[in-house]
């Protein structure tokens, strides 16, 4: 019984968490299920985020200027991986990791942004009694519009109808053509190097989108807070894709699916850690989640999809 009343108390925690790397997961869907683009920036411009988010509002900034500020740096990220990409030829996963491996120095020089005793810092804390925060765990279980699910989700439905409207305009849809096949989208004229580009943008200003919230949530911006992140975004795809493809055929609803795919692996999480997990095997279990959720597609189709008969009609 204690054990069901903790899980149970767990849930908003797992909804909060689930809604702020929901909104990185569909990051990571624009470019791995739209532009089929492995990108490992996420890693980086997660963190980058949360850098500068946090480094802004201590600084006295208005928390929604810092995350709009953070929203651009993760498009800068993205800007700078899909030029790696584009202009130098660098294939995309490389161009990914460069752009990764240059931000954990730049994170670190953001956050020691106005302290003189250090070049560095690996971490910066906020605290919603002094920081004025748009979202905060501490408020979470509160019947009250402080409670931090209520501007989580209404960023979610806002996010996805904004790019269910762009996806739908010229350019949206020439994004999406350049994923599904790059020859013919050459073909009919489209500058796909610069499509490209445009969707790691995107893409990265939403997973900074979601660090600058999640610094808020947490209340501290780390350096490390995008370590794995990539991994996370993949399996609340890989999940929502899974568990709804059938029910949510509408670009909406499945964008909305890799929400809810985050939402099911934080409450997986919770789960489990509350059965004694211990938490230094989190990345394992993330590892074999998303390996699990990979094959069941391919089990599906081998092992429960109906033999298809051979030969003709008896009197053709």
């Amino acid at each position: 019984m204690d054990f069901l009343l903790s899980f149970l108390k767990s849930l908003p925690g797992s909804f909060g968490q689930g809604f702020a790397w929901g909104l990185m997961a569909i990051g990571v869907y624009i470019t791995y299920k739209i532009l089929d683009i492995a990108d490992l920036t996420v890693d980086g411009s997660l963190a980058t985020g949360g850098a500068v988010c946090a480094i802004c509002i201590t600084m006295g900034w208005n928390p929604w200027l810092a995350v709009l500020t953070a929203v651009l740096a993760g498009m800068a990220a993205g800007l700078v991986t899909g030029l790696l990409h584009t202009a130098c030829g660098i294939p995309a996963i490389l161009a990914g990791i460069l752009t990764q491996l240059a931000l954990y120095t730049v994170n670190l020089r953001v956050m020691a942004i106005g302290d003189e005793a250090s070049a560095t810092k690996a971490t910066l804390a906020l605290n919603p009694d002094r920081n004025f925060l748009l979202v905060s765990s501490r408020y979470v279980r509160e019947l009250s519009l402080r409670n931090p699910l209520v501007l989580l989700a209404i960023f979610v439905v806002l996010i996805i109808a904004l790019l269910y409207w762009f996806f739908g305009t010229e350019l949206g849809s020439s994004l999406r053509a350049t994923g599904a096949n790059g020859n013919m989208a050459r073909a009919q004229g489209i500058n796909t190097d610069m499509t490209k580009v445009l969707g790691l943008v995107v893409s990265n200003g939403l997973v900074a989108f979601s660090g600058a919230l999640l610094a808020q949530y947490q209340g501290s911006s780390t350096v490390d807070m995008g370590r794995g992140a990539i991994v996370i975004g993949l399996a609340a795809v890989i999940i929502g894709e899974v568990l709804l493809d059938k029910v949510f055929t509408n670009f909406a609803l499945k964008l909305l699916s890799a929400v809810i795919g985050a939402i099911i692996y934080y409450i997986v999480i919770s789960l489990v850690l509350r059965m004694g997990l211990d938490p230094n095997d989190l990345k394992l279990l993330t590892a074999l989640v998303v390996a699990i959720f990979l094959a069941i597609p391919n089990w599906k189709g081998r092992f429960f999809s109906k033999p298809v008969k051979r030969g003709g009609a008896a009197n053709a």
